[in-house]
């Protein structure tokens, strides 16, 4: 089931950026992305609420808080980044560049989570990181 979402939210993630490609337009980067981030939050707590998971708030550790805070922190500042580069760039080279999190993402997996790092992840790595400087020159 992982597999399905994953595969979704690729899907929902290349119509993000090119929705917003259009969307911003004439319109301060910063404020496009407030806008974005109020219909996120609006469609999240919606989905809190249709699932009946509210009642877990009380249940979330300090440290758990901690971190969805800094993780929410990072959120912000990577979509306040990634909607002045799309204002000023083209979506076929920011998008790119932008995937290249799955490759930062890999290596900080190995160094702060300890998770197995294989010749194959290594592979991909150097795949992704040669297709993006391929797509972008």
């Amino acid at each position: 089931m992982w597999f399905l979402f994953a595969v979704l939210s690729a899907v929902f993630a290349a119509f993000t950026s090119i929705l917003a490609k259009i969307g911003i337009e004439g319109v301060n980067s910063n404020l496009a992305t407030a806008i974005r981030t109020v219909v996120v939050v609006i469609m999240s707590w919606g989905m809190v609420f249709l699932t009946n998971a509210q009642s877990g708030i009380g249940q979330i550790d300090k440290k758990s808080w901690i971190f969805l805070i800094l993780s929410g922190l990072a959120t912000g500042a990577s979509w306040l980044c990634y909607y002045r580069a799309l204002q000023i760039g083209e979506a076929s080279k920011v998008v790119p560049i932008d995937k290249l999190s799955v490759v930062i993402t890999l290596i900080l997996a190995f160094v702060l989570l300890h998770e197995e790092f294989t010749i194959r992840s290594f592979l991909g790595c150097v795949l992704i990181g040669a297709g993006t400087l391929v797509m972008v020159i």
